[in-house]
Protein backbone atom coordinates (compact mmCIF):
# COMPACT_ATOMS: atom_id res chain seq x y z
CA UNK A 1 0.00 0.00 0.00
CA UNK A 2 1.70 3.26 -1.24
CA UNK A 3 2.22 5.76 2.13
CA UNK A 4 1.63 9.47 1.57
CA UNK A 5 3.64 11.20 -1.17
CA UNK A 6 6.93 12.09 0.51
CA UNK A 7 7.23 15.38 -1.72
CA UNK A 8 4.27 16.95 -0.74
CA UNK A 9 5.61 20.69 0.53
CA UNK A 10 4.98 21.89 4.23
CA UNK A 11 2.99 25.15 5.64
CA UNK A 12 5.91 26.13 7.47
CA UNK A 13 9.00 24.50 5.25
CA UNK A 14 11.63 27.28 4.91
CA UNK A 15 13.51 27.73 1.90
CA UNK A 16 16.82 26.12 1.86
CA UNK A 17 18.92 29.14 0.80
CA UNK A 18 22.75 28.31 -0.38
CA UNK A 19 25.85 31.01 -1.46
CA UNK A 20 24.84 30.22 -5.00
CA UNK A 21 21.40 31.31 -4.60
CA UNK A 22 21.92 34.24 -2.46
CA UNK A 23 24.59 35.08 -5.03
CA UNK A 24 22.20 34.59 -7.73
CA UNK A 25 19.23 37.08 -5.47
CA UNK A 26 22.42 39.47 -5.12
CA UNK A 27 23.07 39.84 -9.04
CA UNK A 28 19.28 39.80 -10.46
CA UNK A 29 18.80 42.63 -7.24
CA UNK A 30 21.90 44.58 -8.68
CA UNK A 31 20.65 44.03 -12.36
CA UNK A 32 16.98 45.71 -11.41
CA UNK A 33 18.59 48.42 -9.36
CA UNK A 34 20.96 49.27 -12.05
CA UNK A 35 17.99 49.55 -14.77
CA UNK A 36 16.38 51.36 -12.04
CA UNK A 37 19.15 53.94 -12.21
CA UNK A 38 19.72 53.83 -16.09
CA UNK A 39 16.23 55.00 -16.58
CA UNK A 40 16.81 57.56 -13.86
CA UNK A 41 19.91 58.76 -15.72
CA UNK A 42 18.74 58.98 -18.32
CA UNK A 43 15.33 61.29 -17.34
CA UNK A 44 18.61 63.51 -16.17
CA UNK A 45 20.20 63.45 -18.99
CA UNK A 46 17.53 64.36 -21.41
CA UNK A 47 16.80 67.65 -19.11
CA UNK A 48 20.43 68.90 -19.55
CA UNK A 49 20.26 68.03 -23.17
CA UNK A 50 16.63 69.80 -23.12
CA UNK A 51 18.21 72.80 -21.84
CA UNK A 52 21.56 73.19 -22.59
CA UNK A 53 23.51 72.26 -19.67
CA UNK A 54 25.41 69.10 -20.69
CA UNK A 55 28.88 70.08 -18.83
CA UNK A 56 28.58 65.72 -17.67
CA UNK A 57 28.24 62.93 -19.66
CA UNK A 58 25.55 60.17 -19.50
CA UNK A 59 28.48 57.32 -17.98
CA UNK A 60 29.00 59.98 -14.94
CA UNK A 61 25.24 60.75 -14.52
CA UNK A 62 25.01 56.88 -14.37
CA UNK A 63 27.76 56.28 -12.14
CA UNK A 64 26.21 58.84 -9.65
CA UNK A 65 22.77 57.06 -9.77
CA UNK A 66 24.02 53.60 -9.16
CA UNK A 67 26.43 54.55 -6.78
CA UNK A 68 24.07 56.65 -4.59
CA UNK A 69 21.58 53.50 -4.61
CA UNK A 70 24.62 51.05 -4.28
CA UNK A 71 23.46 50.64 -0.21
CA UNK A 72 19.96 50.70 -0.97
CA UNK A 73 20.78 47.39 -3.48
CA UNK A 74 21.97 45.52 -0.37
CA UNK A 75 19.42 46.49 1.92
CA UNK A 76 16.79 45.09 -0.22
CA UNK A 77 18.93 41.93 -0.81
CA UNK A 78 19.37 41.71 3.01
CA UNK A 79 15.35 42.67 3.46
CA UNK A 80 14.17 39.66 0.96
CA UNK A 81 16.70 37.35 2.59
CA UNK A 82 15.13 37.80 6.18
CA UNK A 83 11.50 37.64 4.77
CA UNK A 84 12.32 34.32 3.47
CA UNK A 85 13.78 33.33 6.19
CA UNK A 86 11.43 34.40 9.27
CA UNK A 87 7.95 34.68 6.79
CA UNK A 88 6.04 34.98 10.53
CA UNK A 89 7.04 38.59 10.14
CA UNK A 90 4.76 38.58 7.12
CA UNK A 91 1.74 36.66 8.72
CA UNK A 92 0.86 39.47 11.00
CA UNK A 93 0.26 43.23 10.73
CA UNK A 94 2.22 44.02 14.26
CA UNK A 95 5.30 42.03 12.57
CA UNK A 96 5.29 44.09 9.56
CA UNK A 97 5.01 47.12 11.71
CA UNK A 98 7.86 46.03 13.66
CA UNK A 99 10.27 45.30 10.78
CA UNK A 100 9.13 48.81 9.51
CA UNK A 101 9.97 50.63 12.22
CA UNK A 102 13.48 48.31 12.57
CA UNK A 103 13.92 49.71 8.90
CA UNK A 104 13.55 53.20 9.70
CA UNK A 105 15.87 53.24 13.26
CA UNK A 106 18.19 50.70 11.71
CA UNK A 107 18.80 51.47 8.18
CA UNK A 108 17.81 55.01 7.60
CA UNK A 109 20.45 56.90 9.64
CA UNK A 110 22.66 54.32 7.58
CA UNK A 111 21.70 55.59 4.27
CA UNK A 112 21.70 59.03 5.40
CA UNK A 113 25.61 58.58 6.53
CA UNK A 114 26.25 56.89 3.08
CA UNK A 115 25.07 59.99 1.06
CA UNK A 116 26.91 62.27 3.22
CA UNK A 117 29.80 60.36 2.62
CA UNK A 118 29.61 60.27 -0.94
CA UNK A 119 29.17 64.03 -0.99
CA UNK A 120 32.33 64.42 1.17
CA UNK A 121 34.14 62.26 -1.40
CA UNK A 122 33.05 65.13 -4.43
CA UNK A 123 34.75 68.26 -2.48
CA UNK A 124 36.79 66.64 0.79
CA UNK A 125 38.87 63.94 -0.30
CA UNK A 126 40.00 63.31 3.65
CA UNK A 127 37.43 63.44 5.72
CA UNK A 128 36.69 61.74 9.18
CA UNK A 129 33.61 59.57 10.68
CA UNK A 130 32.80 62.97 12.72
CA UNK A 131 32.67 64.85 9.32
CA UNK A 132 30.01 62.19 8.00
CA UNK A 133 28.27 62.29 10.86
CA UNK A 134 28.36 65.90 10.91
CA UNK A 135 27.21 66.06 7.27
CA UNK A 136 24.64 64.03 7.46
CA UNK A 137 22.65 65.99 10.26
CA UNK A 138 23.01 68.70 7.94
CA UNK A 139 21.30 67.67 5.03
CA UNK A 140 18.73 68.81 3.41
CA UNK A 141 15.60 68.09 4.31
CA UNK A 142 14.29 67.34 0.69
CA UNK A 143 17.63 65.20 0.61
CA UNK A 144 16.05 63.16 4.26
CA UNK A 145 12.63 63.17 2.69
CA UNK A 146 13.60 61.37 -0.91
CA UNK A 147 15.75 58.67 1.52
CA UNK A 148 13.12 58.18 3.89
CA UNK A 149 10.87 57.69 0.31
CA UNK A 150 13.50 55.50 -0.94
CA UNK A 151 13.38 53.42 1.96
CA UNK A 152 9.78 52.99 2.64
CA UNK A 153 9.28 52.19 -1.30
CA UNK A 154 11.83 49.52 -1.29
CA UNK A 155 10.33 48.09 1.88
CA UNK A 156 7.04 47.96 0.62
CA UNK A 157 8.09 46.64 -2.97
CA UNK A 158 10.30 43.71 -1.55
CA UNK A 159 7.27 43.23 1.15
CA UNK A 160 4.96 42.87 -1.74
CA UNK A 161 7.35 40.58 -3.26
CA UNK A 162 7.51 37.97 -0.44
CA UNK A 163 4.09 38.31 -0.19
CA UNK A 164 3.29 37.41 -3.22
CA UNK A 165 5.72 34.45 -2.99
CA UNK A 166 4.40 32.88 0.03
CA UNK A 167 0.62 33.11 -1.39
CA UNK A 168 1.46 31.28 -4.37
CA UNK A 169 4.08 28.54 -1.89
CA UNK A 170 0.22 27.95 0.00
CA UNK A 171 -1.09 28.46 -2.87
CA UNK A 172 0.96 25.18 -4.55
CA UNK A 173 0.69 23.64 -1.08
CA UNK A 174 -3.31 23.96 -0.82
CA UNK A 175 -3.60 22.46 -4.63
CA UNK A 176 -1.10 19.55 -4.09
CA UNK A 177 -3.03 18.88 -0.67
CA UNK A 178 -6.68 19.01 -2.77
CA UNK A 179 -5.10 16.57 -5.42
CA UNK A 180 -4.00 14.03 -2.89
CA UNK A 181 -6.95 14.30 -0.98
CA UNK A 182 -8.70 13.60 -4.38
CA UNK A 183 -6.39 10.81 -4.59
CA UNK A 184 -6.88 9.27 -1.69
CA UNK A 185 -10.85 9.36 -2.04
CA UNK A 186 -11.01 8.20 -5.35
CA UNK A 187 -8.72 4.75 -3.99
CA UNK A 188 -11.08 4.66 -1.21
CA UNK A 189 -14.11 3.87 -3.48
CA UNK A 190 -11.99 1.93 -5.67
CA UNK A 191 -11.40 -0.21 -2.77
CA UNK A 192 -15.15 0.31 -1.70
CA UNK A 193 -16.14 -0.64 -5.57
CA UNK A 194 -13.68 -4.04 -5.38
CA UNK A 195 -15.53 -4.78 -2.36
CA UNK A 196 -18.30 -4.73 -3.39
CA UNK A 197 -17.34 -6.37 -7.13
CA UNK A 198 -15.69 -9.38 -4.21
CA UNK A 199 -19.55 -10.11 -2.36
CA UNK A 200 -21.52 -9.69 -5.87
CA UNK A 201 -19.62 -12.86 -7.22
CA UNK A 202 -20.15 -15.21 -4.66
CA UNK A 203 -23.72 -14.17 -3.76
CA UNK A 204 -24.64 -14.43 -8.07
CA UNK A 205 -23.12 -17.91 -7.65
CA UNK A 206 -24.53 -18.67 -4.46
CA UNK A 207 -28.03 -17.61 -6.24
CA UNK A 208 -27.25 -19.73 -9.40
CA UNK A 209 -25.71 -22.79 -7.16
CA UNK A 210 -29.29 -22.92 -5.89
CA UNK A 211 -31.18 -23.08 -8.64
CA UNK A 212 -29.05 -26.10 -10.11
CA UNK A 213 -29.73 -27.64 -6.72
CA UNK A 214 -33.14 -27.33 -7.36
CA UNK A 215 -32.85 -28.93 -10.29
CA UNK A 216 -30.83 -32.17 -9.37
CA UNK A 217 -33.42 -32.44 -6.73
CA UNK A 218 -36.01 -33.10 -9.42
CA UNK A 219 -34.80 -35.84 -10.62
CA UNK A 220 -34.63 -34.96 -13.86
CA UNK A 221 -30.84 -34.90 -15.17
CA UNK A 222 -31.26 -33.48 -18.52
CA UNK A 223 -32.41 -30.88 -17.37
CA UNK A 224 -30.16 -30.61 -14.62
CA UNK A 225 -27.20 -30.85 -17.46
CA UNK A 226 -28.53 -28.28 -19.26
CA UNK A 227 -28.50 -25.98 -16.09
CA UNK A 228 -25.32 -26.93 -15.20
CA UNK A 229 -24.08 -25.42 -19.20
CA UNK A 230 -26.28 -22.97 -18.44
CA UNK A 231 -24.22 -21.79 -15.42
CA UNK A 232 -21.07 -22.62 -16.98
CA UNK A 233 -21.56 -19.88 -19.96
CA UNK A 234 -22.85 -17.54 -16.91
CA UNK A 235 -19.86 -17.67 -14.99
CA UNK A 236 -17.77 -17.07 -17.51
CA UNK A 237 -19.54 -13.77 -18.56
CA UNK A 238 -19.48 -13.30 -14.61
CA UNK A 239 -16.19 -13.73 -13.87
CA UNK A 240 -14.83 -11.89 -17.10
CA UNK A 241 -16.84 -8.85 -17.02
CA UNK A 242 -16.60 -8.48 -13.18
CA UNK A 243 -13.04 -7.43 -14.18
CA UNK A 244 -14.62 -4.30 -16.46
CA UNK A 245 -15.76 -1.27 -15.49
CA UNK A 246 -18.17 -1.23 -18.30
CA UNK A 247 -19.88 -3.46 -20.38
CA UNK A 248 -22.57 -2.72 -23.55
CA UNK A 249 -26.25 -3.34 -22.16
CA UNK A 250 -26.38 -5.57 -25.84
CA UNK A 251 -23.83 -8.25 -23.71
CA UNK A 252 -25.25 -6.78 -20.45
CA UNK A 253 -29.26 -8.07 -21.52
CA UNK A 254 -27.71 -11.25 -23.47
CA UNK A 255 -26.36 -12.50 -20.17
CA UNK A 256 -30.23 -11.61 -18.88
CA UNK A 257 -31.84 -13.81 -21.13
CA UNK A 258 -29.34 -16.78 -20.75
CA UNK A 259 -30.12 -16.07 -16.82
CA UNK A 260 -33.74 -16.41 -16.78
CA UNK A 261 -32.95 -19.58 -19.25
CA UNK A 262 -31.35 -21.16 -16.06
CA UNK A 263 -33.97 -20.22 -13.73
CA UNK A 264 -37.14 -20.84 -16.67
CA UNK A 265 -35.09 -24.63 -16.09
CA UNK A 266 -35.85 -24.23 -12.33
CA UNK A 267 -39.25 -22.71 -12.83
CA UNK A 268 -41.08 -23.90 -16.10
CA UNK A 269 -43.75 -22.35 -17.09
CA UNK A 270 -44.60 -20.58 -13.68
CA UNK A 271 -41.88 -17.70 -14.83
CA UNK A 272 -43.57 -15.40 -17.29
CA UNK A 273 -41.78 -12.06 -18.00
CA UNK A 274 -41.97 -9.59 -20.72
CA UNK A 275 -38.86 -6.89 -21.49
CA UNK A 276 -39.68 -3.73 -23.75
CA UNK A 277 -38.31 -1.22 -24.61
CA UNK A 278 -34.99 -2.44 -25.31
CA UNK A 279 -33.89 -0.87 -28.68
CA UNK A 280 -30.92 -0.36 -31.03
CA UNK A 281 -30.41 2.69 -29.53
CA UNK A 282 -30.95 1.78 -25.70
CA UNK A 283 -28.35 -1.95 -26.37
CA UNK A 284 -25.77 0.90 -27.71
CA UNK A 285 -25.46 2.24 -24.01
CA UNK A 286 -23.31 1.45 -21.63
CA UNK A 287 -23.65 0.08 -17.54
CA UNK A 288 -21.71 -1.32 -14.83
CA UNK A 289 -21.71 -5.14 -15.46
CA UNK A 290 -23.90 -7.57 -13.61
CA UNK A 291 -26.77 -4.51 -12.77
CA UNK A 292 -29.39 -5.77 -13.68
CA UNK A 293 -28.95 -9.61 -12.57
CA UNK A 294 -29.81 -8.44 -9.16
CA UNK A 295 -33.33 -6.49 -10.17
CA UNK A 296 -34.07 -9.58 -11.29
CA UNK A 297 -33.27 -11.84 -8.82
CA UNK A 298 -34.89 -9.55 -6.32
CA UNK A 299 -38.10 -9.94 -8.25
CA UNK A 300 -38.12 -13.41 -8.71
CA UNK A 301 -37.47 -14.03 -4.78
CA UNK A 302 -40.15 -12.32 -3.67
CA UNK A 303 -42.85 -13.03 -6.47
CA UNK A 304 -42.22 -16.96 -7.52
CA UNK A 305 -40.90 -17.88 -3.93
CA UNK A 306 -43.69 -16.68 -2.55
CA UNK A 307 -46.48 -18.58 -3.95
CA UNK A 308 -47.41 -21.62 -6.51
CA UNK A 309 -49.16 -19.83 -9.32
CA UNK A 310 -47.07 -17.46 -12.57
CA UNK A 311 -45.45 -15.08 -12.13
CA UNK A 312 -45.76 -11.12 -13.50
CA UNK A 313 -42.15 -9.63 -13.73
CA UNK A 314 -41.83 -6.77 -15.89
CA UNK A 315 -38.48 -5.05 -17.12
CA UNK A 316 -39.52 -1.82 -19.08
CA UNK A 317 -36.65 0.25 -20.57
CA UNK A 318 -37.41 4.24 -21.26
CA UNK A 319 -34.65 6.52 -23.25
CA UNK A 320 -35.09 10.43 -22.48
CA UNK A 321 -32.37 11.96 -24.20
CA UNK A 322 -29.36 10.80 -22.71
CA UNK A 323 -31.01 10.00 -19.52
CA UNK A 324 -31.99 6.05 -19.14
CA UNK A 325 -35.00 4.54 -16.92
CA UNK A 326 -35.06 0.98 -16.46
CA UNK A 327 -37.75 -0.39 -14.11
CA UNK A 328 -38.21 -4.29 -13.00
CA UNK A 329 -41.39 -4.75 -11.28
CA UNK A 330 -43.07 -8.23 -10.28
CA UNK A 331 -47.07 -8.78 -8.24
CA UNK A 332 -47.35 -8.82 -4.53
CA UNK A 333 -49.27 -11.19 -3.49
CA UNK A 334 -51.02 -10.59 0.07
CA UNK A 335 -51.40 -12.66 3.19
CA UNK A 336 -47.89 -14.21 2.01
CA UNK A 337 -44.54 -13.74 4.04
CA UNK A 338 -41.94 -12.03 2.30
CA UNK A 339 -38.72 -13.90 1.05
CA UNK A 340 -36.01 -12.70 3.09
CA UNK A 341 -32.96 -13.88 1.42
CA UNK A 342 -29.75 -12.08 2.01
CA UNK A 343 -30.83 -8.27 0.89
CA UNK A 344 -27.14 -7.62 -0.74
CA UNK A 345 -28.90 -7.29 -4.06
CA UNK A 346 -30.66 -4.06 -4.28
CA UNK A 347 -28.37 -2.11 -1.45
CA UNK A 348 -24.92 -3.46 -3.59
CA UNK A 349 -26.85 -2.31 -6.72
CA UNK A 350 -27.35 1.24 -5.06
CA UNK A 351 -24.24 1.75 -3.46
CA UNK A 352 -21.62 1.01 -6.87
CA UNK A 353 -24.26 3.39 -8.79
CA UNK A 354 -23.30 6.41 -6.00
CA UNK A 355 -19.81 5.01 -6.73
CA UNK A 356 -19.86 5.04 -10.42
CA UNK A 357 -21.77 7.53 -11.32
CA UNK A 358 -21.36 10.32 -8.65
CA UNK A 359 -24.91 11.78 -7.98
CA UNK A 360 -25.17 11.06 -12.15
CA UNK A 361 -27.69 8.15 -10.99
CA UNK A 362 -30.25 7.21 -9.22
CA UNK A 363 -32.57 4.01 -7.80
CA UNK A 364 -35.59 4.08 -6.20
CA UNK A 365 -37.91 1.30 -4.92
CA UNK A 366 -41.01 1.25 -3.15
CA UNK A 367 -44.76 -0.47 -3.49
CA UNK A 368 -46.75 0.75 -6.32
CA UNK A 369 -50.75 0.38 -8.07
CA UNK A 370 -51.05 -0.66 -11.58
CA UNK A 371 -54.85 -1.12 -11.94
CA UNK A 372 -55.69 -1.72 -8.43
CA UNK A 373 -53.03 -4.45 -8.39
CA UNK A 374 -50.30 -4.14 -6.15
CA UNK A 375 -46.55 -4.24 -7.55
CA UNK A 376 -43.22 -3.76 -6.15
CA UNK A 377 -40.82 -1.65 -8.49
CA UNK A 378 -37.33 -0.88 -9.03
CA UNK A 379 -36.59 1.81 -11.28
CA UNK A 380 -32.77 2.98 -12.03
CA UNK A 381 -32.40 6.20 -14.08
CA UNK A 382 -28.77 6.77 -15.13
CA UNK A 383 -26.05 7.99 -18.43
CA UNK A 384 -26.80 6.13 -21.43
CA UNK A 385 -23.76 6.17 -21.84
CA UNK A 386 -20.62 5.77 -19.27
CA UNK A 387 -19.21 9.23 -18.36
CA UNK A 388 -16.46 11.03 -20.07
CA UNK A 389 -14.10 11.21 -16.99
CA UNK A 390 -14.01 7.29 -16.86
CA UNK A 391 -13.95 6.66 -20.48
CA UNK A 392 -10.04 5.62 -20.12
Amino acid sequence: MENARPDTPALNQVPQLTAISVLKLLLSNILVWTSLCAIGALGNYGDLVKYGTTQRSFSEILWFWVSSHFLMMIFSTCLYLIFMRYERFLSKAKGIALSYAIMLLGFLPFELMYISMLDLLKDKPGFGFQDIVSTAFNLRGFTIFLEFAWSTGTFIAVLAICTWRQARVREQILQQSMNDVLHLRLDLEQQRLDALRGQLEPHFIFNCLNAISALVRSDDKRIALTGLNRLSDLLRYALTASSRDWVRLEDEMTFIRDYLELQRLRYGARLQISIAGDTGNVLAGDCPPLLLQPLLENALRHDLDCHEGSSDIRMQFHLRGEELSIKVSNTVTDGVAANPGLGLGLPQTRARLELIYAGRASMHSGHIQDDGQPRYEVEIRMPLHMPEDTAT
